[in-house]
């Protein structure tokens, strides 16, 4: 039968495989929409009294027709289940038709469910600064659905395409959760691509028939990419800091634009991953935490002297760490009191040390592309493109220089 798009068959069949001494065991099967599902009758049957052909006892006996009768209010039941769903406008799995018919208790599906779920799975695969981003998304839907629906959950089946368009209406005109932080364009659009994950989730699991994102595609904007030129990286390198915190914290920034390693890798480092490499000399050899990438650097002179500034450090020797690091947040404030003191403009964090290894310290030098990926931990080179506008900087210096060096020629015809 089929009905709104959706399918459903029902019939009995005869395991003969699985039988023995002439009997078989008899199986319900359920096809939903092409899927299917058996579940056993617990009854074994006489192979010889079966029709395999009409799936139903072979014969027109009063038993024979009693037996048939029961087959047909089984059949029915589950036809019965299948309107019942259609009737509560629910989305019909062979799932839920499957419980339905056993009785099981129905779990509603409901984005605040589906957001616990998700964050529940993927806690043991996302890293917890992934992860939080997903708890503030939820944050943000809660009082969504408040503020436009006055409910504190939803349903699945109610999340159509203008549930996504009114969300980011919504942030562009709300307050944000975190103070002096309002969402820009690109934070909405991180909100609703992790929401588009979420969803993917519940379709993969069959409790959402249709995916609302089909027509939505997120939209971000391409940001310029913060690093530290020459110049600046010298003031920052070169600065005399009184406050200690603020000397340690330049001094991990630094160490960082002379491996390109990122905050999470340079907090996981450990004595164990100085390596002597195949020239000879000290190498850092770790894998990225984002991508489990295997990355080998050799150590540059400034970061080598930084290591050999802080053996022997307390807080080494009692978290068995390669230097002592703050957490990221702590880092990033300090950063800002670092780039106020040295004169930067730029928006510091500890990741634009990573920006300032790939463009000033590697591109700007001369290093070809492809190394400056296998440096960074990238899978391919394209990801490493980004950084690549650096060598039209270059080419333009080059050029400005040659301009001043080459003599004036007068064209031909003056």
């Amino acid at each position: 039968m089929s009905n709104k798009g959706n399918t459903l068959g029902v019939g009995f069949i005869v395991k003969k495989s699985k039988g023995k001494d002439g009997g078989a065991p008899l199986y319900l099967r359920i096809t939903v929409n092409g899927k299917r599902t058996e579940l056993s009758m617990k009854t074994i049957i006489d192979v010889d009294k079966w029709d395999f052909g009409k799936g139903i006892y072979a014969g027109y006996s009063n038993e024979i027709k009693r037996l048939n009768t029961q087959l047909e209010q089984i059949k029915g039941h589950v036809i019965d289940c299948y309107h019942q769903l259609e009737a509560r406008r629910e989305v019909i799995t062979i799932d839920a038709v499957k419980n339905l018919y056993l009785g099981v208790e129905k779990v509603e599906f409901t984005l605040m469910k589906l957001f616990d779920y998700h964050n529940e799975e993927m806690k043991e695969t996302l890293r917890w600064g992934t992860l939080k981003n997903y708890y503030t998304t939820k944050k943000y839907f809660k009082r969504y659905l408040m503020k436009k629906f006055f409910v504190r959950d939803i349903p699945l089946f109610q999340l159509k395409y203008g549930f996504i368009t009114g969300f980011e209406k919504y942030l562009k005109e709300s307050d944000s959760i975190i103070p002096d932080r309002p969402c820009s364009h690109n934070t909405i659009m991180k909100h609703i691509e992790r929401l588009k994950k979420v969803i993917h989730l519940a379709v993969q699991n069959e409790w959402l028939e249709k995916d609302p994102f089909t027509q939505f595609k997120p939209s971000f904007i391409k940001k310029e990419i913060a690093y530290l030129n020459e110049l600046e990286l010298d003031r920052v390198e070169n600065k005399h800091f009184s406050i200690s915190r603020l000397d340690y914290v330049r001094d991990l920034f630094v160490f960082s634009c002379y491996t390109g390693l990122s905050y999470s890798d340079v907090y996981a480092l450990t004595k164990e991953n100085i390596q002597l490499g195949i020239d000879g000399e000290k190498w850092i050899i770790t894998n990225r935490i984002k991508n489990n990438q295997q990355v080998r650097v050799p150590l540059l002179p400034k970061s080598e002297s930084i290591i050999k500034k802080y053996e022997g450090n307390i807080r080494n020797e009692i978290t068995g760490k390669l230097l002592p690091v703050f957490t990221n947040q702590k880092m990033n404030s300090y950063l800002k009191e670092i780039a106020d003191l040295c004169g930067i403009e730029k928006h510091l964090t500890f990741h634009v040390a990573r920006h300032t290894f790939a463009t000033t310290v590697t591109l700007n030098n001369g290093v070809p592309i492809e190394t400056v990926s296998k440096l960074l931990g990238h899978r391919s080179v394209s990801t490493t493109q980004i950084y690549a506008r650096v060598i039209d900087s270059k080419l333009s210096q080059d050029m400005r220089r040659l301009r001043e060096v080459l003599p004036k020629r007068k064209l031909v015809n003056d």
